[in-house]
């Protein structure tokens, strides 16, 4: 069975960086890796100092001979490509319910590209993808900012009821008109299949979501690593999110404290200072979250970048799945 660690957290805390670094390690320790980005400002390219797209990509010189790293990152444009070709299969099984919409409505309706929410339903689709039809031991994501991650998780129940909603909406298509056809595109534009008859499609994409619900619940399978700073504020935030993935069945185990400030020098007084105040935030983290693992990680000068740099980071950060 194929093991999923998500890091998530608020935007620029080093989700990216710790991503690639647990990736790199599980690899190194002879497990087959594959590191997903599914953050639209995609620096895995960056950490890992190779050129990814939406396809994985094997890196090169990783892992003991048993083990592998393989990188890919969710590429927009590819997304909206795909978003745009299942508004318009879905808008031709609306016309044969009776709502017309021809191909320059579509093209008008969807010019703007995917709504918000069509990277977390790529993100689902991904993840059952990777998982239930790749070879890899691990996937390991470098999941979105905060909010988008609590509307990850949240999509399979969403879309269920969604999924329920249009088909009692295709069935009266005729009366209601335009107002079933608003009512449907915008939470089933992302919902298409290869499969003629429509009601197979709904179904193929109902168990597809409740995949990714269980694969996500999993806690044998499944595991979300928060990412934080030592900041107050930060510390209130990832409560919050600890809480809504424990209210979702989503296994927490561990808290990464980034760019903790070691080492100050002893005549800095300025340094001594921010190296109490980074400790202090460090116990409280430890106070507030009693029953996680914390691990901490310094700070470095500059960004991440580059293997060597990322095996660095890999050192301090537990590699097991």
């Amino acid at each position: 069975m194929t093991d999923c660690i998500f890091y998530g957290g608020k935007g620029g805390v080093g989700k990216t960086t710790c991503a690639a670094a647990t990736a790199l390690g599980l690899a190194d320790s002879g497990r087959e890796t594959l590191v997903v980005s599914t953050d639209p400002a995609h620096s895995l390219s960056d950490s890992l100092e190779v050129d990814l797209g939406a396809e994985p990509r094997e890196l090169e010189g990783i892992g003991d001979g048993d083990g592998s790293l393989w990188a890919v990152e969710i590429d927009p444009d590819t997304q909206k490509e795909r978003y745009e070709k299942l508004a318009r299969a879905l808008a031709k099984d609306l016309r044969s319910a009776g709502i017309r919409l021809d191909d320059e409505e579509v093209r008008r309706l969807f010019a703007s590209g995917a709504p918000a929410g069509s990277d977390e339903i790529a993100a689902l689709d991904l993840l059952v993808e990777y998982v239930d039809e790749g070879d890899w031991d691990v996937v390991v994501f470098d999941t979105a900012p905060t909010g988008h991650t609590l509307r990850l998780f949240d999509m399979p129940e969403v879309m269920g009821l969604a999924l329920e909603t249009a088909q009692s909406l295709r069935g009266q298509a005729k009366r209601i008109g335009n107002a079933a056809r608003t009512a449907v595109l915008g939470p089933m534009s992302m919902m298409g299949s290869s499969k003629e008859d429509e009601e197979e499609s709904l179904e193929a994409f109902r168990a597809r979501l409740e995949r990714a619900r269980d694969l996500l619940t999993d806690p044998e399978r499944t595991e979300f690593r928060v990412v934080l700073l030592p900041e107050g504020m930060a510390i209130a935030e990832s409560e919050r999110l600890v809480g809504t993935l424990r209210e979702a069945d989503v296994r927490v185990d561990r808290l990464v404290v980034n760019r903790v400030f070691e080492d100050p020098e002893d005549d800095c007084s300025r340094c001594q200072s921010r190296h109490r105040r980074h400790l202090e935030r460090v116990e409280e983290v430890r106070e507030t979250f009693p029953d996680l693992e914390v691990v901490t990680l310094p700070e470095r000068e500059g960004e991440v970048q580059g293997l060597g740099a990322v095996a660095e980071i890999a050192a301090r950060l537990p590699a097991e799945a």
